[in-house]
């Protein structure tokens, strides 16, 4: 297994005078939780610019708040990230795509 510097890293960029610690902060335990041993960390970047919330995998930019108009959903950022860290790899239920009008 390689070791944690030579594995890709994920930035969460939050704004912090919106608040959003706990949402970025959640979503950092998701990531580490879910790719323990493809990734080398999560950080967790403060920023004091309004509305910023960005997640950044090995620097490239995989969700923008202002871009995607939103917050991503955990399940397609953890899409995002296995897509580039271990593309291979199964998400299990999170992979699979449900019919929400057949319920």
């Amino acid at each position: 297994m390689p070791p944690a510097a030579t594995k890709p890293n994920i930035e969460i960029e939050y704004c912090y005078r919106c608040r959003w610690l706990l949402r970025a902060s959640w979503m950092a335990q998701e990531l580490l939780s879910t790719f323990e041993s493809e990734i080398g960390g999560v950080t967790l970047i403060p920023n004091g610019e309004g509305g910023v919330f960005e997640v950044r995998c090995a620097g490239e930019l995989i969700f923008s708040r202002s871009r995607d108009r939103g917050f991503p959903d955990i399940k397609e950022l953890k899409r995002a990230v296995r897509d580039r860290v271990a593309p291979d790899r199964s998400l299990g239920h999170t992979d699979r795509v449900t019919d929400e009008s057949s319920a």
